[in-house]
């Protein structure tokens, strides 16, 4: 029995670098300190594997070698005008570089799954720039906790314990010394925790985030309520932020995809700046799925955009809505969709996915997902962070390395071992 401590937790945006992991035989038997989420990823890595390359031969898949299937892959690539490469939120780093060298080679597309999550977050702070801060400094120092439009007791189930309320820190011990607050359209279970909760009216954040920014700024508002939260709470909220010490607004999916989108991000960060002329506040994006804030930062010191990068002219070209990866399939441009670390076909929309039947598709996964059923060529490859090692970054941009706990199934190489044989073979 070998156990191998501080593995990084290969699930969600908090990457929890505290965990034990017990591997006896090349099998994980137990895995400590992990929530439900991570531990069962470990547990479970061996559930619906896809375990041999497939190719669509007529209406159905076939196996074949893994030689053939890369060459398969090159082909199809060299033979290609317009190929997008999509996914990368379950891919590490060294990945991700390796396809935008592929996408810049082949003059293709390349975006990340942040166009369909946090993408006006994105859009938001490249105009206004975020006040942020580790997650370390939100523990160790904020009294109040704001989470808005997100629910971390079910999507982040640690990071109330590691980061936020529940946390012990060096200058806040305790949940008795923090105040919580929840804002959200429905009462969550992060929301019953809250010391106060508002629950306002769906894509209404941008009036009551203004309505905040004129009550911190000692303004009356001449109304009873806006956004459905009654002025009494809001004026309750605004003393709150103004009399901490040290706050954190945390946000999700609620803020950036309801309507206002990049606006929403643009008044929450107005908002902060706001509280920083008479406290400290900072605000952090809640992101999902465990290295997405890598892929923003690899495109971004690779190519100089964060997502929704063309290499079409030659160079790297940058306008979200022309050059992303869902405008580009919504439009029919593209004749290969090439996934790495994602499943599109569980959550793109249906009408994106009709325009994709003409379209080949290649796909490196780890398991039988949708997308691997409807591709072109699938390629089996090793969990990153289980299976293999590599580098990702935390929600709040701190990079962390993930470890190589067990041994992958024979004959099953990592996404960069793949990714490297199909680049040795493109002109």
């Amino acid at each position: 029995m070998t156990v191998i401590e501080n593995v990084v937790c290969p699930f969600c945006g908090c990457c929890c670098d505290d965990l034990e992991v017990e591997v006896d035989a090349n099998r994980i038997v137990s895995v400590k300190n992990a929530c439900a989420l991570g531990r069962g990823k470990f547990l479970s890595i061996n559930e619906h594997r896809l375990l041999k390359p497939l190719v669509k031969m007529g209406d159905g898949q076939v196996e074949v070698g893994l030689e053939d299937a890369v060459g398969r892959v090159a082909d199809m690539l060299e033979e290609s005008v317009y190929p997008v490469f999509y996914g990368f939120g379950c891919a590490s780093c060294e990945a991700i570089k390796l396809c935008l060298e592929m996408a810049d080679r082949l003059g293709g597309l390349i975006d990340n799954i942040a166009v369909v999550c946090h993408g006006p977050t994105i859009l938001g702070l490249q105009d206004m720039g975020m006040p942020s801060a580790t997650l370390g400094q939100v523990r160790h120092r904020a009294d109040l906790i704001i989470y808005w439009g997100c629910n971390p007791a079910e999507a982040h189930p640690r990071h109330m314990m590691r980061y936020g309320p529940l946390s012990k820190g060096r200058f806040v011990p305790d949940r008795r010394h923090r105040k919580v607050v929840v804002v959200d359209i429905r009462r969550t279970p992060t929301a019953r925790t809250a010391d106060l909760f508002l629950q306002v009216q769906p894509n209404s954040d941008f009036e009551v985030l203004t309505a905040l920014r004129s009550l911190v700024n000692g303004f009356d508002l001449e109304v009873d309520e806006v956004g459905g939260v009654p002025v009494d709470m809001l004026e309750k909220l605004a003393d709150m932020m103004v009399e901490a010490r040290f706050g954190a607004l945390f946000f999700g999916l609620g803020l950036t995809m309801s309507y206002g989108r990049e606006r929403n991000i643009e008044a929450a960060v107005a908002l902060v700046r706001d509280l920083n002329k008479k406290t400290k506040f900072v605000m952090t994006p809640m992101r999902g799925h465990f290295n997405v804030t890598g892929a923003n930062e690899v495109f971004t010191w690779q190519t100089g955009y964060p997502f929704c990068v063309d290499f079409s002219m030659g160079y790297p070209r940058y306008n979200p809505g022309e050059t992303s990866a869902v405008d580009v399939m919504a439009r029919g441009e593209c004749d290969i969709l090439f996934v790495v670390g994602a499943d599109p076909y569980s959550h793109l929309p249906r009408s994106i996915l009709e325009k994709l039947k003409g379209v080949k598709v290649i796909v490196l996964d780890p398991h039988v997902t949708p997308t691997v059923k409807a591709a072109d060529v699938a390629i089996p490859v090793a969990h990153v962070g289980v299976e293999a090692s590599g580098t990702v970054y935390r929600m709040d941009g701190v990079p962390l390395t993930l470890k190589k706990v067990v041994e992958p199934p024979p004959g099953i190489p990592s996404d960069v071992d793949v990714l490297k044989s199909i680049l040795g073979r493109l002109v």
